[in-house]
C-alpha cells in the first residue's frame, strides 16, 4: 500500500470512530493512532453533551491515553495520528509533547484548529520540534464534513451550536 492508500484506509477507521460518537449523540470526532502499519489505539469524542460536558475527552486524547496506559514503552516518534477533524490547540500540543510528529486529518477546524500554530516562532520546546512535524490535511474530507453537518443539523445537539464552526460547516458543500 502506498502512502495515499494508507491515509485513505486509516482515515476510514477514524471515520468509523466518529460514527460511533455521532450515534451516541457526541461531537463526531474519531481518531486512530497507527504504528508500523497497524492501529495501536483508537478513540472518539466523549462528554461533549449531557449535564456535565467537558473539553477534556477529545478523541485524540482518549486514544493517546489508552495507548500510553497499555503500551507506555512504545516508540512514540513512529506514531501517526488520524483524526476526522483537525486537532485543536490542546490536542495538537498534547500530541507533540507526547512524541507524535505525524498528524493526518479530514476536516479543518475553522474555529479552533491548532495545526497552523507557527512552531518555529514559539519557545525552544516547540521550536525544536518543528522540522519533524508532518501535517496532512483533507484526507476523506467530504465524508467527515457530512458527519459534522449531520451533527449540527440535529436540534437535540447543543454542542457548539450557532458557533463559527457550526456556521462554517453548514455553509460547506
Amino acid at each position: 500500500m502506498d502512502q495515499s492508500e494508507q491515509h485513505h484506509y486509516f482515515m476510514g477507521l477514524a471515520l468509523e470512530q466518529a460514527r460511533v460518537a455521532l450515534q451516541a449523540g457526541e461531537f463526531p470526532v474519531g481518531a486512530v493512532i497507527v504504528a508500523g502499519g497497524r492501529v495501536v489505539a483508537e478513540g472518539n469524542r466523549q462528554n461533549s453533551g449531557g449535564t456535565a460536558p467537558t473539553e477534556l475527552d477529545h478523541a485524540e486524547i482518549v486514544a493517546l491515553r489508552g495507548l500510553l496506559a497499555r503500551q507506555p514503552e512504545i516508540e512514540r516518534g513512529g506514531l501517526t495520528l488520524y483524526a476526522t477533524m483537525e486537532p485543536c490547540l490542546m490536542c495538537y500540543a498534547t500530541l507533540l509533547l507526547n512524541g507524535v510528529r505525524r498528524i493526518v486529518y479530514a476536516y479543518e477546524d475553522a474555529m479552533g484548529g491548532g495545526t497552523s500554530l507557527p512552531l518555529t516562532e514559539l519557545n525552544p520546546l516547540y521550536r525544536e520540534m518543528a522540522p519533524a512535524v508532518e501535517i496532512t490535511p483533507h484526507i476523506r474530507r467530504r465524508e467527515s464534513l457530512a458527519l459534522f453537518q449531520d451533527f449540527f443539523r440535529r436540534p437535540t445537539n447543543s454542542y457548539w451550536q450557532d458557533s463559527l464552526l457550526a456556521r462554517y460547516t453548514l455553509e460547506q458543500e
